[in-house]
């Protein structure tokens, strides 16, 4: 029998004794990143290449439609993903090339750092482009393993490494996403005992295409789609991989974009291309899946961005977060479903160390529009970035192409964003709001074509 006396012994011992003596299990973390892949090249998201394995990553996880990549270029939207905090905090406010002797700022916690420290195994395969001196390789920002090229794929020279060493001049660009997965598979294999981080940034879809002879020429949407059907096939293999080892309700796998499609690949409905801050240069495709953990066949429009991953995965893993301010939030809520949406700050929108845009909830202010939508078509007198006379207002909800500048129906809306904006540039780096005092300074003249549409796909 129950008394007042012996409920109030249980309830002092509950107090002291640990629900469970064994702490739970520390999750594995897998995240995929393809490199210049569009909003409107998977299966899942309307294309009609085939992506059966993508397509199943996400049938049985979580898929989003309101993602973006904190940048339109690659290395600023890497260092996004790496470090939760905006590139232009950390030292990447654009893309490195193989001549320069910096990269991601050595003072920042890479989330491999966090998970390191952690006690995981760590392993970095296929494109870095956070810098290519050895100070700035994988090996040393937290990743025991690293094999692949240092940057683009259009760059020279294009050395293939394993951690910091040269095992092949020039890359051959057929073999790399299959190498890429052989040593991701072996990863999986060797560290099935332990938990593990394992980040899978592949080279492609970026610009040279190349497919193995297996894929070229197989797919109805010529080197493009065999590319991007490659590139399942990769996921697959992983996803296999994880089943093999029964690993697959230990891990958490993400797969996304760094940024929209260059001159091939689709941005599905979106304005705008790679190097534009319109949503088809910053949009991405996003999916989770944690069986047992996240709800499958879920899809939100929930706002959400690369920034996020490094708070959420830091806090599954048990880590600690940098004492630096992070621009992430922790989107775990979203990702379970428990929340339909979480209340932030404003994301800003960066070109190099321009501001261009803010998103706030649905809304979407162009504050700001470099004078060309690419590096190559600068004008003789340079690439500028200008303070738009009248900046434009977009409701994403109603209109994702951003075709209805709605500013003249809202001015509450439009103040209430540029009050945002000038209390966040407040606390960013000199450069940043140096950039903007230049940017709203500078003339504009009436006859300067301010954010020339992007040139469309050629496939």
């Amino acid at each position: 029998m129950l008394t007042r006396r012996t409920f109030l012994a249980s309830a002092a011992a509950a107090a002291v004794i640990p629900v469970s003596s064994v702490p739970p299990k520390k999750p594995n973390i897998v995240f995929i990143l393809c490199d210049d892949l569009g909003y409107g090249d998977l299966g899942c998201y309307g294309s009609s290449i085939r992506t059966p394995n993508i397509d199943r990553l996400a049938a049985e996880g979580v898929r989003f439609t309101n993602l973006d990549s904190a940048d339109p270029v690659c290395s600023p939207s890497r260092a996004a993903l790496l470090t939760g905090r905006y590139p232009t905090r950390v030292g990447v406010p654009r893309v490195f090339f193989p001549q320069d002797e910096d990269g991601l700022n050595l003072d920042e916690t890479t989330l491999a750092n966090v998970a390191k420290g952690q006690g995981y195994k760590t392993a970095c395969f296929g494109k870095w482009h956070l810098g290519c001196p050895d100070a700035y390789l994988p090996t040393n920002r937290g990743f025991d393993h690293y094999f692949g090229i240092p940057y683009s794929n259009d760059m020279h020279p294009r050395p293939l490494l394993e951690g910091t060493q040269v095992v092949e001049e020039t890359a051959a660009l057929e073999t790399l996403t299959q190498r890429y997965t052989e040593h991701a598979v072996q990863f999986i294999r060797e560290s099935a005992g332990a938990p593990f981080f394992l980040y899978l940034p592949h080279t492609f879809p970026h610009i040279p295409l190349a497919a193995s002879d297996r894929f070229r020429g197989k797919s109805a949407q010529g080197l493009y789609g065999d590319v991007v059907e490659e590139l399942d096939w990769s996921v697959g293999e992983v996803l296999q991989e994880l089943k093999r080892h029964g690993l697959e309700r230990d891990t958490l796998v993400m797969f996304s974009s760094d940024n929209g499609p260059w001159y091939q690949g689709s941005p599905g409905k979106l304005r705008g291309r790679k190097t534009t801050t319109y949503e088809g240069g910053v949009r991405e495709p996003f999916i989770a899946r944690w069986p047992g953990r996240i709800p499958a066949g879920r899809v939100t429009d929930a706002v959400a961005s690369l920034l996020d991953v490094f708070p959420t995965v830091t806090r599954l893993i048990g880590g600690t977060l940098p004492a630096k301010p992070l621009d992430g939030i922790d989107i775990w809520p979203v990702l379970t479903g428990t929340r339909k949406s979480i209340e932030r700050e404003a994301l800003l929108y960066f070109d190099n160390w321009d501001l261009q845009c803010a998103r706030w909830n649905n809304w979407k202010l162009h504050v700001a529009r470099h004078n060309s939508s690419t590096y190559s078509a600068a004008p003789a007198g340079g690439r500028h970035n200008f303070v738009l006379p009248r900046p434009e207002l977009y409701n994403l909800a109603l209109d994702p192409e951003e075709s209805y500048d709605v500013a003249p129906s809202h001015p509450e809306i439009v103040a209430q964003i540029q009050e945002r904006i000038a209390k966040l540039l407040a606390g960013f780096p000199e450069p940043v709001q140096h950039a903007y005092a230049e940017s709203k300074a500078r003339p504009v003249d009436p006859a300067t074509p301010i954010g020339a549409r992007p040139r469309p796909a050629t496939n």
